[in-house]
């Protein structure tokens, strides 16, 4: 589960949280501001209207939803002695609209679209501004993620342009015609693809004969982000003489360390 990120809402801040793609808003922290607290959840999953909303919300959004059990539940909500708690609701009918989490970021959390139910039980008002605010995080986020990708693209082309700027300096002398110079380009290319895939251009394509596209439009983020670093690096192994053999060594155990670290990284799984 991602950090919690805050929202300001009526001078109340609000975790949202990041699972399985999905935002969900702490319905706990939207009870501080109101008597009775937490307590105000549980009156209102007991609500037949809103077993009525969240039953509809699942069956479309949950494909194993427990929708016999559901009707019980219905049969059951209505009646005084009738009780019911967001852990129930989520253990009897498999529930994924809802989270009920211990520790730094506990309490009870709802996908947008039932913590925006909830507000509006608690008050129209809140209500308007928690769609405000969570929206306004949402553009904000969306607008850095488009920062760092733009980032991110933009160093892998001055990275190439430094790469193919060596070969050009280093590996190819001046007098040799155009065909052989893009030859070379090629042969550096699928060094890196060496290094870092373990096979070259047209191997990959000849075990993937019904896949479009290339070995790097199918490489991932990961991948992408290694193979932007291998070609600077190998720019400056370039000027320092060393031959093709020694370079793919080095280059091969540089992909090894960085692909280590890099599959355990937050910051690129919230890119993706």
């Amino acid at each position: 589960m991602a950090k919690g990120r805050k929202i300001q809402v009526k001078k109340t801040e609000i975790t949202v949280i990041f699972k399985d793609e999905t935002d969900f808003i702490s319905l706990t922290d939207m009870t501080v501001g109101f008597n009775e607290g937490s307590g105000l959840i549980g009156k209102w999953i007991t609500n037949k209207n809103t077993l009525e909303y969240l039953g509809t919300w699942e069956k479309i959004n949950n494909p194993i939803f427990n929708y016999p059990e559901f009707g019980v539940i219905e049969k059951e909500a209505g009646v005084n002695r009738f009780i019911m708690s967001a852990g129930q609701w989520i253990e009897r009918t498999n529930a994924s609209g809802m989270l009920v989490r211990p520790g730094r970021y506990g309490g009870t959390y709802a996908h947008q679209d039932i913590a925006f139910h909830f507000a509006m039980w608690l008050s129209p008002e809140f209500q308007i501004y928690l769609v405000k605010e969570f929206q306004r995080l949402k553009e904000d986020e969306t607008s850095r993620n488009k920062l760092e990708w733009n980032l991110q693209r933009t160093l892998a082309k001055v990275n190439y342009r430094i790469h193919t700027d060596a070969i050009k300096e280093n590996l190819i002398p001046s007098a040799l015609p155009k065909e052989k110079i893009n030859f070379m380009y090629a042969d550096e290319a699928d060094l890196l693809n060496m290094a870092l895939f373990g096979m070259t251009a047209k191997q990959w394509r000849d075990n993937n004969p019904d896949t479009k596209g290339n070995i790097r439009d199918e490489a991932t983020i990961e991948q992408l982000v290694v193979l932007s670093n291998l070609e600077s690096i190998n720019a400056v192994l370039i000027h320092q003489g060393l031959s093709q053999p020694e370079r793919l060594t080095q280059l091969n155990k540089i992909a090894i360390t960085q692909m280590k670290s890099l599959l355990g990284n937050k910051n690129l799984k919230q890119l993706k």
